[in-house]
């Protein structure tokens, strides 16, 4: 990975057709590559998703509700809320926050970072989103030397990053994603960063991946069940009270 650079990418959570400017070979793809992550059915029936974003960031996420939690790795720091209307609650400086401005500081840092993180978790679910257009650009060798079908990803009125542009190399045999790169501007003719994406294992009923080069995902579970008290009690840490 040459740098890693937070991405703050317009996330939904349920998989819709994309605009009407995608053409049909990328959609063609785009299908292929959520067949080959367990399918669209799988995708729709996973609801807790866990998963540590380089170490940094532990994640418990109900996809159904809409309810995440995030502890900040050696900051004391625990944030329950709902990415839909961001409401939540917050321990950060050895107690539970309260005062409206420091509230909605760590709830609008929360969406922020969920909005980054998820995505490097869960982007080749994500390709068909609502407002991305994916267009097919041809074959390309991606870094390891591999003939990939090349998606050129872009935005149209969502998110909070809408100049980005990406482009997800598919493997033409696996219909995985095995690298993406990000472009901070549409225009840019250079990555700010390039990544591989390896280690697929399945979890319950559809593929996720860990590697991004030197770093990595870790802890990534799909749960049946996490207890309610997760998404809204942050006097606690998760160890206590999630079972593995």
């Amino acid at each position: 990975m040459k740098h890693l650079i937070a991405i703050l990418w317009p996330l939904f959570l349920l998989t819709v057709p994309a605009t009407s400017q995608s053409d049909s070979k990328a959609i063609e793809i785009a299908e292929e590559v959520m067949e080959a992550m367990g399918g669209e059915k799988n995708w729709a029936k996973t609801r807790y998703l866990q998963w540590n974003f380089f170490g940094r960031r532990l994640w418990y996420w109900d996809k159904k509700t809409g309810d995440v939690r995030c502890e900040i790795e050696g900051q004391g720091v625990r944030i329950a809320m709902n990415i839909n209307d961001k409401s939540g609650n917050v321990y950060a400086h050895d107690m539970i926050q309260t005062h409206p401005d420091s509230l909605d500081k760590f709830l609008n840092m929360g969406y922020r970072m969920w909005i980054n993180d998820s995505y490097w978790l869960v982007m080749p679910f994500k390709l068909r989103d609502p407002g991305t257009t994916i267009k097919y650009m041809g074959l390309q060798p991606n870094a390891e030397g591999t003939n990939c079908a090349i998606l050129e990803l872009t935005f149209t009125d969502v998110g909070v990053t809408p100049d980005n542009k990406y482009l997800i190399y598919v493997d033409p045999e696996s219909h995985r994603v095995v690298q993406w790169d990000y472009f901070k501007e549409y225009s840019d003719s250079e990555p700010a960063m390039s990544t591989p994406w390896t280690g697929y294992q399945k979890y319950d009923k559809i593929l996720l991946s860990d590697g991004r080069g030197k770093r990595g995902l870790s802890d990534i579970a799909v749960h049946r069940k996490l207890p309610a008290e997760l998404f809204s009690d942050v006097r606690v840490v998760a160890s206590t009270i999630v079972e593995h």
